[in-house]
């Protein structure tokens, strides 16, 4: 702990909010800071307007989390005049990478924490409340092995369980390794042990989480690996679906592809980040030449599956992309017809070896070939969805939609949560958590519209 300087004191904190920024690993992270506050006897509330203290969960991945991240940090600053709040709190990805600049640059942030002290913001706090501005930045490599609690912010029914932590790939325009450290599998004990408090909790969908899913196990003694784990997870009662995100194609092996197809809990939703299309753009990407390996992998979990959901993301705008490289990924898009894309643009991170790269393209080119890529796959997932009209699908309610209680949200075992589309149902009133099977009577461009059916079938 480094007290860096005394600040005028913040009293007591009683009240914290705290605002998860970034990907569902960052939300993991920060549930189990949520965990450490409750355990310390601190009041957790939803409005900032309310809390003594506001804790940041920041993402630095790319440009845009980053500027999420500052205009986060001095939006919820506001609140010092205008609400009841008396200390800003830093922490996550963002704190790591740029922890001492931003404390020098923003005189708003009242205590930071890195990414491995995620178990010590009570002790920030209590600093923050003797009038100190501490700072724990130490290395990136927090134990999630040590059962810390978490109190999870998702709805007990389907829930993240983070398998690993870090990466040790070395892709040219990540910084994660940096970030995150080296990648460090979970004991299956430690894993098997949070499963089932989770789902005494009430949770029917564990969703596998990791910078890389599909290596889960190779660096932990005799080489367990994530078909084991899974055989294990899907005979823990009460568990209906196990969903897997952010495997590899690299490590996406033969027995994993047998285990997905077989076990009746794994859903049959593959996220396969594959950043592009063109061999050249993925060796400059520091992928290696894995174009045809992609290529046969799809072709594997296809035949093994012929109704997985695909789901994957990918990069334009890498420094010294061609038109007709872009194009190559066009085509790849059309050939291989996902059912979920993320597309982005290149972000030149500062310290990533892409940021040196030359032919670094336009900010223009970029958006122009984000939006055509956009595009094309937008049809394509539309045209998927009408082909579900008239299909039944067993769905897990997760609650009213946003925009009224009129109409629930869904999602089948080919959508994840957040980042793909839903399936809306009106007309019926049916608990979160609930399995159900509804009958679809409408494909649209993301989401799934679709009526509740009774055993007999009917509506």
């Amino acid at each position: 702990m480094l007290p860096a300087e005394y600040h005028e004191c913040a009293e007591d904190i009683k009240t914290v909010g705290l605002i998860s920024l970034g990907c569902a690993k960052n939300l993991v992270d920060s549930e189990i800071m949520l965990g450490s506050l409750k355990g310390a006897g601190y009041e957790i509330v939803q409005a900032a307007g309310e809390a003594d203290a506001i804790v940041i969960n920041t993402c630095g991945f790319i440009g845009p989390a980053k500027e999420e991240s500052i205009d986060t940090i001095l939006e919820m600053a506001d609140y010092k005049q205008r609400g009841s709040c008396r200390a800003i709190i830093v922490t996550g990805c963002l704190s790591q990478r740029y922890g001492w600049e931003l404390l020098t640059e923003m005189p708003e942030i009242d205590g930071m924490l890195g990414t491995g002290q995620l178990d010590q913001l009570p002790e920030v706090l209590e600093a923050v409340s003797r009038g100190q501005r501490p700072v724990l930045l130490g290395q990136p490599q927090f134990d999630y092995d040590a059962g810390a609690p978490r109190l999870v912010t998702t709805g007990s029914h389907s829930v993240y369980l983070k398998i690993a932590e870090g990466c040790s790939h070395r892709c040219a325009y990540c910084m994660i390794p940096a970030i995150r450290g080296p990648y460090r599998s979970r004991s299956m004990d430690s894993i098997m042990a949070e499963a089932e408090d989770l789902v005494l909790q009430g949770a029917k969908e564990l969703i596998l989480i990791a910078q890389d899913t599909s290596a889960y196990g190779k660096d932990l003694p005799g080489s367990p690996e994530l078909p084991e784990l899974l055989r294990k997870l899907s005979k823990l009662s009460g568990v209906h679906w196990l969903r897997v995100l952010y495997t590899y194609p690299t490590t996406f092996s033969e027995r994993l592809i047998q285990e997905f197809a077989e076990n009746p809990r794994v859903c049959h939703y593959v996220d396969l980040p594959l950043q592009h299309a063109s061999n050249d753009v993925l060796v400059r990407m520091g992928r290696g030449p894995t174009a045809e390996v992609q290529r046969r992998l799809i072709r594997r979990l296809r035949r093994a599956m012929p109704d997985a959901a695909l789901r994957s993301s990918f990069i334009v705008g890498f420094p010294g992309e061609t038109e007709s490289e872009f194009q190559e990924l066009l085509d790849f898009l059309e050939e291989v017809r996902f059912d979920h894309v993320g597309i982005f643009p290149y972000s030149q991170e500062e310290g990533s070896p892409a940021a040196q790269l030359p032919g670094q393209v336009p900010e223009e080119v970029k958006e122009d070939r984000l939006q055509r890529a956009m595009l094309l796959q937008q049809r394509i997932t539309q045209e998927k969805n009408q082909a579900r009209v008239g299909e039944v699908l067993e769905v897990l309610i997760d609650g009213p939609s946003p925009e009224t209680d009129m109409v629930l949200t869904a999602r089948s075992q080919y959508q994840a949560p957040e980042v793909d589309g839903v399936v809306y149902i009106g007309s019926r009133w049916l608990p979160q958590g609930t399995l159900t099977r509804v009958r679809i009577i409408e494909g649209h461009t993301y989401d799934l519209v679709g009526e509740v059916i009774d055993e007999s079938g009917e509506s």
